[in-house]
């Protein structure tokens, strides 16, 4: 999820961007006393950074990354004693979470529900199947990469939310070979609870970025709000397409130029579609959602990937409070009623 902040009209002049590495770049910026104090890591298999105006408050970046590393411990499918992981090995048997669990779930399963079945937190097997990150950083391109067709439908048979059973804190995969995976959720729901601890800490001014899912805290210390470079597909590192300005707001995307491999001409991007088991061929490349809850902007920005460009923009046109950007394969932005302006990276660049 390629977003990142920018400074007025120079697009590249100040970038919070997340990179591939463990290190988290503001380039071309001498710090100044307007700037926030800012502290980054790598959780969740990325880089995040937490920026608060709050001179002396350190020791409040500490504590948003340790709720960063406890939620971590509790969403990841890939660290062995997390609550997901024991629900995916338990083979079926019941399982006793802790609350936060609880609330993402339901969170993912009213998700299933609002898309059809479309976004699906048990796409776990699917997803491990074409393990499209890990394929995307290979120096490799053949036919061995892709799935059989008869191992896809397998992983696609355990793929269905409603077999996830809740009763209080204890939940149970009615269908044992079913795996849940957070990925499209997990970010946006710690990012909302990171700006809580600092809203109730008495923080008012600052950024959250988990990897992309870029939240604010407010306006800026001088009630200006914040601009975000939204990511061109396929274009350069930190190359924007649009940007756009929130205050206390979220702006999160999804797009087929995050992770993904080819072969023989055809992309195979990590957006797997639940009905066929293979990528999504929509015509879509990126969907950038805003609106006020990251988590919100997390569901609801695979979601509209997920319907497609009529049926994701009449979602986004229904919901209270929520605009969207759709970029299509001919690069052509697509935005909402509400949107406003949307300012092309070409102006931008003056």
């Amino acid at each position: 999820m390629e977003i990142f902040m920018m400074r007025k009209k120079k697009v590249l002049s100040c970038l919070l961007v997340p990179l591939l590495s463990a290190n988290l770049l503001l380039s071309g910026c001498s710090r100044t006393a307007d700037e926030p104090v800012t502290k980054s890591g790598f959780y969740f298999n990325t880089v995040i950074s937490v920026s608060i105006y709050e001179k002396g408050s350190e020791e409040l970046l500490d504590d948003c990354f340790a709720l960063a590393q406890k939620y971590e411990g509790y969403f990841s499918n890939t660290i062995p004693d997390s609550d997901i992981s024991k629900i995916n090995d338990a083979g079926g048997a019941p399982v006793t979470v802790h609350d936060e669990t609880i609330e993402l779930l339901k969170t993912g399963i009213s998700y299933g529900d609002l898309s059809g079945g479309k976004f699906d937190i048990t796409i776990g097997r699917l997803s491990d199947l074409w393990d499209i990150s890990t394929k995307a950083l290979l120096d490799q391109t053949d036919v061995s990469m892709i799935p059989s067709d008869t191992d896809i439908q397998a992983a696609l048979a355990t793929v269905d939310y409603r077999e996830i059973q809740i009763d209080g804190n204890t939940v149970t995969l009615q269908n044992p070979d079913a795996r849940i995976d957070l990925g499209g959720i997990a970010k946006g729901y710690i990012a909302d609870q990171m700006k809580a601890y600092l809203n109730q800490k008495g923080i008012t001014s600052g950024y959250i970025n988990l990897g992309g899912n870029v939240l604010a805290l407010g306006a800026k210390t001088d009630g200006s709000a914040y601009t975000i470079g939204i990511q061109r597909p396929f274009g350069e590192e930190n190359e924007a397409i649009a940007s756009v300005s929130i205050t206390d707001q979220t702006v999160v995307s999804s797009g087929v130029y995050e992770r993904y491999f080819e072969v023989d001409g055809t992309r195979y991007h990590h957006i797997l579609d639940t009905a066929t088991g293979y990528p999504y061929d929509n015509g879509l490349l990126e969907v950038t959602i805003i609106t006020g809850a990251s988590v919100d902007g997390d569901g609801l920005s695979t979601t509209c990937f997920s319907l497609g460009l009529e049926d994701g923009m009449a979602l986004v046109e229904s919901l209270d409070a929520t605009e969207a950007i759709f970029i299509t394969d001919d690069y052509e932005v697509h935005t909402s009623s509400g949107m406003g302006t949307v300012i092309p990276y070409e102006i931008l660049e003056d």
